[in-house]
């Protein structure tokens, strides 16, 4: 198992980073939350967990340990792969995850791209003895500090949100309905999604 792996970063992507490992490009799959955090030219070290296919070797990436191990408990429950709980850890932080399994909080769920009311339900019985409590205490999860914003945060949400599956249109309407909330102290891409991911939920 490739547990971590850390060097200068070489290239970023939408969806992905390169780091440069032992003069080999290491290609990590990254929620934006991460890459937000990520700088070209700049040492990163990334928790890893890598899903072995028949046809394909993929290596998902992770700000923490405590991010990759919440990734892998999520594809303990059925239906879910490294896609969807991908999905799911770009729209909640692991603690807001904990925190709405823990209290049954089945919207929170359905604002993940992918999963419905009655996934939402499922998941919540599935995992509401795996994943545990939230691991931190005081403001919320979704308030917790992040990496600040980069200015081209719009581009960054927005290719997250095509990436989701959402249509370029939407996309462009519900950063439009969070662009007050960058000029906030010490806003974060993550935060800005999330923001968005609610504001696309609640129009549906």
């Amino acid at each position: 198992m490739i547990a971590f792996v850390s060097g200068p970063v070489a290239a970023l992507a939408p969806d992905s980073a390169v780091v440069e490992v032992g003069g080999v490009g290491i290609a990590v799959q990254c929620t934006p939350g991460t890459l937000a955090a990520l700088r070209v030219g700049q040492p990163a070290r990334l928790a890893t967990s890598l899903v072995v296919r028949e046809d394909s070797l993929t290596l998902y990436g992770f700000a923490d340990d405590d991010e990759r191990q919440v990734f892998e408990l999520l594809q303990t429950a059925s239906g879910v792969g490294p896609r969807l709980a991908q999905a799911m850890l770009a729209v909640h932080t692991p603690d807001a995850l904990r925190l709405a399994v823990a209290t049954g909080d089945e919207k929170a769920l359905t604002a993940v791209p992918g999963i419905g009311k009655k996934g939402a339900q499922k998941l919540l019985l599935e995992l509401r003895d795996r994943l545990g409590a939230p691991l931190r205490t005081g403001a919320p999860a979704a308030a917790q500090a992040a990496p600040a914003a980069a200015p081209d945060w719009r581009e960054q949400v927005h290719t997250a949100l095509v990436g989701l599956g959402y249509a370029p249109r939407e996309a462009e309407q519900a950063i439009d309905a969070v662009a007050p909330r960058a000029g906030e102290a010490e806003p974060s891409v993550a935060r800005l999604l999330r923001a968005a991911l609610q504001t696309l939920n609640r129009a549906r």
